[in-house]
């Protein structure tokens, strides 16, 4: 295949996830660039399953690996840039679009391009600042943090298609709720979205994200190795307090444990494998459902072989 980027075989996922577990890809390529990765797709067999991967966050890969071909787009498509939209906001020197757009590739990670929206004087992104994962994974999940989701933001999108064929669509025609997305049939993966933004005049946005932060540092278990939230909140209550109820705090099966900083946060420790994980997730469903009679949904995107 005449790609400019890596294509390597039976990769293990564990060095790819934030769980830091999972067994390996048959195909695992990393493409040059945006024009690299449509060449990529154009050239794969129809009927290739895939697997888009952007930080490897808010995904357990089960032991035995995929079997098809996973793209790898982070610190590949990690384009940023400023655009404008409609109407004016002040008067004469004064005067600055009321609606802006930022362009961003779906490898971009999310806190990357909050901080851009946060140095152009920018609002409407600081909670991306809290999504611990990329552009790409956002869009697919309508991922969210601090009472902010990705697609009321989002203008319009550009998807790739089977054939390696692209369009550009707008929001209106991606259907979404609470982190779920309804794409159009057609749509394979995403490449790129751009992003409705307004001036933060008085800078209380990037204080209102500031603040969200230090609140996430101290009572979330920052920088270990999880998938971020592993379920969503049930209308009405929340998964870390019907699982913290349930006496399930530092509950272990294996290598994965509940953590007692945050109950809705599964960790992993050195050799725990995916199945512990996946053991542990389903115990604490099970547990709550009998409690509690509510029944919890997994945020986390389960794929792959049993070993």
């Amino acid at each position: 295949m005449n790609v400019r980027g890596s294509i390597k075989h039976n990769e293990l996922l564990s060095r790819h996830t934030s769980w830091r577990v999972g067994g390996p890809a048959r195909t695992f390529f990393e493409p040059a660039d945006r024009e690299d990765l449509i060449t990529f797709v154009r050239a794969l067999p129809a009927e290739e399953p895939l697997l888009w991967l952007g930080l490897g966050s808010n995904l357990l890969v089960r032991d035995g690996g995929f079997a098809g071909t996973v793209i790898h787009l982070h610190g590949a498509l990690g384009a940023l840039r400023l655009g404008t939209g409609d109407g004016v906001q002040g008067t004469g020197q004064d005067a600055v679009p009321a609606v802006q757009t930022i362009y961003a590739e779906a490898g971009t990670h999310c806190a990357r391009l909050a901080k851009f929206a946060k140095d152009g004087k920018l609002a409407g992104l600081g909670f991306m600042a809290g999504i611990p994962g990329t552009v790409g994974g956002a869009l697919a999940m309508n991922a969210g943090a601090w009472g902010g989701e990705t697609w009321p933001q989002v203008s319009e999108a550009e998807i790739i298609r089977r054939d390696g064929g692209t369009e550009w669509l707008p929001a209106g025609d991606f259907r979404f709720a609470y982190r779920e997305v309804e794409v159009p049939q057609r749509a394979i993966g995403f490449i790129a979205a751009r992003f409705n933004v307004t001036p933060d005049a008085d800078g209380s946005h990037e204080r209102y994200t500031r603040e969200s932060l230090a609140k996430r540092k101290a009572t979330q278990p920052v920088g270990k190795p999880s998938a971020g939230s592993t379920f969503r909140n049930p209308v009405g209550d929340h998964a870390a307090r019907l699982i913290e109820s349930c006496g399930l705090k530092g509950h272990r099966i294996g290598g994965a444990t509940v953590s007692v900083q945050h109950a809705n946060f599964v960790l992993t420790e050195d050799g725990a494998c995916a199945a512990d994980v996946e053991q542990l997730i389903a115990h604490l469903q099970a547990t709550v459902k009998a409690k509690t009679g509510i029944a919890l949904h997994a945020e986390v995107k389960i794929v792959g072989d049993a070993a």
